[in-house]
């Protein structure tokens, strides 16, 4: 096994064991910690202090996604014995509460706490950790299946390779992520198909979350020359593969120029 190779494995059991080890309380003592509390504090929505207020709820969440076992039935009952085990007094564990506690959670306070703390990790980032101290951020797409409702259908339609009614409605998700650290900066939903629903153009809505110096990796979906120049006026440099419908080389060298260099 090669140094990258190795190095990559022992990341990969070092994220699975934090993984393992992520529960509801260490994460809401982490929301609720000196680094991220005025920012949980700020998007809180107005709310009663019930059994499963934002903060608990929104812990006891990111432990659901991340536990082998994903189901809200597992997160009540440990909600549930955790809560007698420190002497509280012993809740139902119905998941009806939970669930639609979890409804509630705006979905702007997720989004932003997602991206604050993809910033907040890639801005303690070694320097070691860059190439040749540049930052590389990946941006990547794909899909996910989504419940079969009406309001989902017209929202997000099924892949016309299937019949209606036989299919699930899909939407395209694409992200930012930092190569360095593996955290996630910001990621866009839209349609699967339909005008504003592909990749490029939820890349496009993301541009505001590079920065000027970023080197940008990407594959064929992402190599166009608009996407380059708009890029290249940041002031970021890109490296797409190239796309197999076109030549195997493209010489910028040999156009013919139309304006002004941009400088």
């Amino acid at each position: 096994m090669d140094a990258n190779s190795a190095a990559f494995a022992r990341q990969r059991r070092c994220v699975q064991r934090h993984a393992h080890h992520s529960d509801a309380v260490s994460l809401f003592n982490m929301l609720t910690g000196a680094e991220l509390f005025d920012k949980v504090e700020s998007l809180l929505p107005e709310h009663r202090e019930r059994l499963f207020p934002p903060t608990e709820t929104l812990s006891m969440f990111l432990a659901q996604a991340l536990s082998a076992d994903r189901s809200c039935q597992k997160a009540v009952d440990e909600a549930a014995a955790r809560r007698v085990a420190t002497g509280l007094r012993a809740c139902s564990t119905s998941t009806g509460a939970y669930c639609s506690a979890r409804a509630r959670l705006p979905v702007e306070m997720v989004r932003t706490l997602a991206r604050y703390t993809g910033h907040w990790i890639t801005a303690h980032v070694p320097q070691p950790w860059c190439w040749r101290g540049r930052p590389v951020r990946l941006v990547d797409g794909t899909t996910v299946g989504m419940p079969d409702t009406p309001e989902n259908q017209a929202q997000y339609p099924q892949s016309r390779s299937q019949k209606p009614g036989l299919g699930f409605p899909l939407c395209r998700l694409v992200g930012v992520m930092c190569l360095g650290s593996g955290a996630v900066l910001d990621a866009a939903i839209g349609p699967f198909r339909g005008k504003g629903g592909d990749e490029q153009a939820l890349l496009r809505s993301m541009l505001d979350t590079l920065e000027r110096g970023d080197l940008v990796l990407g594959d064929a979906y992402f190599a166009t020359y608009f996407l380059l120049c708009a890029l290249v006026a940041r002031g970021i440099d890109a490296v797409f593969e190239q796309n197999g419908s076109r030549q195997l080389t493209t010489d910028f060298r040999r156009g013919q120029r139309l304006g002004r260099a941009i400088t």
